[in-house]
C-alpha cells in the first residue's frame, strides 16, 4: 500500500488523461493512450533504475524539481517538441506545416507524412542518442574505483583497463566510424554518402554532449568536495550558506544531465510510438504520463533505498544502457523492434534483482553461521 500511495498523483493525472484522449478519439484514443503508457513504464524501467543512481545525491527540493520542471520538459519537450523539431528540420517545411501533417494522422509509410519523415531521421537520433548511452556504460564499466561488480569475469578487466583515460571515448569514436561505414545505407531522401556524414556528425555530437553535460556535473561535485573539506579543516560545522549555494551549483548541473539522460531514453520511445499510431497528440498523452510513472519510480527508488538493498540493480541497469546503445545503433540498419530492445534492458534489470536477492540470501546466512559460532565459543568459556 505504501508503493501505491506514492503512484497516487500518476494515477489522477492518468485517468483525466485518459478522459481527454476519449473526448479526443473515443475510445480509441483511450486504447492507444493506455497501450502507449504501458509501453513507456515497461521500457523505460532501466531509465528510472539509472536516474535513481544520480538522483539520489540531490535533496529534495531537486528531487522536486526533477519531478515537476523535470516532467514538462519531459512530456511537453521529448515527447511533443522534439519530434516537430525533427519534422521541421528533415522535412525542411516550416512548424505550422509540420502540424498540419501531424493532425492529417498519416500513415507512416507514405512519403510526405508526418511519420514518415520522423521516420527518415531515425538514423541521425539513433547515433545520436546511441554514443551518448555507450558512453555512460562505458564510463561505469572502466570505474576503477567502483567496490562492486556483478558479472566479475568481465567487469573486473574492464576496470583495469579503465586505468587509461580516455579510453570510453576512442572505444566510442572507434565504434561511430565502424558503423558509418557498416551500418548505412541510401535512403530516397539521401545517398549513403549523404547518410554517412550524417550519422557521423550525429554521434559526434552526441560525444560532445556526454563529455560537456558530465564535465560539468563533475567540476561541480569536485567544487562541492573541495569546499566541505575546507568547511571542515576549519571546525565549521554549520556552513549552512555557502554549502547551499555551492550545493545548488552542483544540482543544477545534475539535474541537467539527467534531463539529457532521460532524452536519450526516450528517442527509441517517440519513434517506436509510431508504429502504434501516427498522431502526436496521442504519442504525446500516452508516453507524457508513462513519463510521470518512471519519475515518480525513480524517486521511489532513492527514498526506499532499493539501490542499496539491491546491490547489483545499479549494475544491471548500466548493462541494460550499453545493450539499448548497440541496440540503438544497429538500428540503423535492422528494424530490432520495441520489444526487443525493451525486452533486453528488463531481461538485465530482472536478472540483476534477482542477483542481488540472492546475494542478501547469502550473506543473511553466513552472519547467521557466525552469529551461532559465536555463540558455541562463548558457552564454552
Amino acid at each position: 500500500m505504501t508503493a501505491l500511495k506514492h503512484f497516487r498523483i500518476d494515477f489522477v493525472i492518468t485517468a483525466l488523461v485518459l478522459v481527454v484522449a476519449f473526448l479526443y478519439d473515443s475510445w480509441t484514443g483511450v486504447t492507444l493512450c493506455a497501450i502507449l503508457i504501458l509501453v513507456e513504464i515497461v521500457f523505460s524501467f532501466d531509465n528510472a533504475a539509472v536516474n535513481a543512481k544520480y538522483l539520489v545525491r540531490l535533496n529534495e527540493f531537486w528531487q522536486k524539481m526533477f519531478l515537476t520542471v523535470g516532467i514538462l520538459i519531459a512530456v511537453f519537450g521529448m515527447r511533443l517538441v522534439f519530434p516537430f523539431a525533427i519534422v521541421t528540420i528533415s522535412g525542411g517545411i516550416s512548424p505550422m506545416k509540420a502540424l498540419d501533417l501531424a493532425l492529417e494522422k498519416g500513415d507512416p509509410s507514405v512519403p510526405g507524412t508526418y511519420g514518415y519523415i520522423l521516420n527518415e531521421a531515425h538514423p541521425a537520433i539513433a547515433a545520436f542518442g546511441g554514443m551518448f548511452l555507450l558512453l555512460l556504460f562505458l564510463d561505469f564499466m572502466f570505474d576503477p574505483e567502483r567496490e562492486i561488480t556483478w558479472l566479475s569475469w568481465i567487469e573486473k578487466p574492464l576496470q583495469k583497463l579503465g586505468k587509461l583515460d580516455v579510453l570510453s571515448v576512442v572505444i566510442a569514436g572507434l565504434f561511430l566510424l565502424v558503423a558509418s561505414e557498416t551500418l548505412v545505407h541510401s535512403t530516397p531522401v539521401h545517398t549513403e554518402v549523404q547518410m554517412r556524414s550524417i550519422v557521423l556528425f550525429s554521434g559526434l555530437l552526441g560525444i560532445v554532449l556526454y563529455l560537456a553535460v558530465n564535465g560539468l556535473s563533475s567540476m561541480m561535485e569536485a567544487r562541492e568536495a573541495r569546499m566541505d573539506r575546507e568547511f571542515e579543516d576549519a571546525d565549521a560545522h554549520s556552513s549552512t550558506g555557502h554549502t547551499a549555494l555551492l550545493a545548488g551549483k552542483a544540482a543544477l548541473s545534475m539535474f541537467l544531465f539527467l534531463e539529457v539522460l532521460d532524452a536519450t531514453f526516450s528517442f527509441d520511445g517517440v519513434i517506436g510510438a509510431f508504429a502504434i499510431t501516427p498522431d502526436p497528440l496521442i504519442i504525446m498523452m500516452g508516453l507524457g504520463v508513462g513519463a510521470l510513472y518512471v519519475r515518480s519510480m525513480t524517486i521511489y527508488l532513492v527514498r526506499q533505498g532499493t539501490l542499496a538493498e539491491y546491490r547489483f540493480l545499479e549494475h544491471g541497469a548500466h548493462w541494460a544502457i550499453g545493450a539499448l546503445a548497440v541496440m540503438l545503433i544497429l538500428s540503423i540498419k535492422y528494424e530490432l523492434g520495441e520489444f526487443v530492445i525493451g525486452g533486453v534492458g528488463i531481461a538485465f534489470i530482472l536478472a540483476a534483482w534477482l542477483s542481488s536477492i540472492a546475494a542478501n540470501k547469502r550473506d543473511a546466512a553466513a552472519e547467521g553461521a557466525d552469529d551461532t559460532i559465536n555463540e558455541d565459543q562463548g558457552a564454552r568459556a
